[in-house]
């Protein structure tokens, strides 16, 4: 029997899925997927800092101090990336394990008695959402993360409406986004501000390893399968609404970690568009290959068929095994393309002699013509 408690964890997922996704298309498409993994991690020292300040766990100054850390993160990074002796990933393997090593000493030697710690902040755990109660003057409003990640995910969803032609064109093509007037500088900072936001207002209630999983996996997935960016961000919210069901569904059934199967869900899912997509997935660039070479051997055959039509030695080359012979073809092989070709209504074969159609003899024609 389905409990309230169970119906709260996957509502819970899917706000934290909807609001870490729209972020995340703009970094997928930019190229900044391990800028998420970053900011998630070094907005530890954010946390800290600022905690050191108010003192208080519950305090809405810890997000901005974790969303500043973030912000520290991306111009340290970038100023890194711009003296060009470095490259991107190693620019992000320098400052993030740098900020989030500092700040994982400063909570072990002097606040190591408050619970703010590297578990809490990398593994958080979302079984535990439904305990933390949003309850205004008693009234019980459900979880406390269910309000959190609504309100960062409607504030990301205004912010994608509000400027989605200068996501779009920044994204894109950044010349013509200074060229037209907007700034990219601006647009670039802002998302990530939302991104550090983001991540930051999800570590209790999912860690940042499905927070990454969830900002990246699902817009990275939607990329094989649409190359519209409308298109793109629909999809991503769909794939991470399945994931959060289909994950929670796994860890019920397995009795395995929540956000451990929503994370692997958002894998499977990827390896299936990476396999399956209809234009760019692995097995149909396979069968795509293997038609293109059929269609061009095809065409080679019917050159050789036309080349000997009316000739005396028609009745000599003008069959299977003349093409593995003259060709160079296997037998197997030979025999597919003839195959091929009769069915694409190019050749009629009579026992072991093949004939042109119509249509093959023109297509023989225009294939000769353009060779030519």
């Amino acid at each position: 029997m389905i409990t309230m408690a169970q119906i709260e964890i996957v509502m819970v997922a899917i706000v934290v899925s909807s609001a870490c996704v729209l972020p995340g298309v703009f970094l997928v498409l930019r190229g900044m997927a391990l800028m998420s993994d970053a900011i998630s991690h070094a907005s530890l020292l954010g946390i800290v800092l600022f905690f050191f300040v108010v003192q208080k766990l519950n305090s809405p100054l810890l997000i901005l101090g974790a969303s500043l850390a973030g912000i520290v993160t991306v111009l340290l990074t970038e100023t890194l990336i711009q003296t060009r002796r470095i490259k991107e990933d190693a620019a992000i393997g320098l400052v993030f394990p740098l900020f989030f090593s500092i700040g994982v000493i400063l909570i072990t030697h002097y606040i190591s008695g408050v619970h703010i710690d590297s578990d809490c902040v990398l593994f958080g755990e979302i079984a535990f959402a439904p305990f933390d109660r949003f309850q205004p003057f008693g009234y019980d409003f459900g979880p406390i993360s269910l309000w959190v990640m609504g309100a960062i995910g409607l504030l990301n969803a205004v912010f994608v409406w509000c400027f989605y032609k200068e996501l779009k064109l920044v994204t894109f093509d950044k010349g013509l986004a200074h060229a037209l007037g907007f700034s990219p500088i601006f647009v670039h900072y802002a998302l990530m501000g939302l991104t550090s936001v983001t991540a930051v207002g999800a570590f209790e209630s999912v860690g940042s390893v499905l927070v990454v999983a969830l900002m990246i996996t699902p817009p990275a997935t939607a990329f094989l399968l649409t190359t519209r960016l409308s298109h793109m961000i629909v999809l991503s919210l769909v794939l991470g609404v399945l994931a959060s069901i289909g994950g929670y569904a796994m860890a019920y059934a397995m009795d395995v970690s929540i956000a451990g199967a929503m994370a692997t869900v958002t894998g499977l899912l990827f390896l299936g568009a990476l396999f399956f997509a209809p234009t760019t997935g692995i097995v149909s660039k396979v069968l795509l290959n293997k038609t293109q070479r059929l269609r061009f051997s095809a065409q080679m055959l019917m050159v050789q068929l036309l080349d000997h039509e009316g000739k005396d030695n028609e009745a000599e080359e003008n069959t299977i095994t003349n093409m593995v012979h003259h060709m160079g073809w296997e037998e197997r092989f030979a025999k597919r393309t003839a195959r091929w070709a009769v069915q694409k209504r190019y050749i009629v074969r009579k026992n072991n002699r093949l004939f042109l159609t119509s249509l093959g003899r023109e297509t023989a024609k225009e294939v000769m013509l353009n060779r030519n």
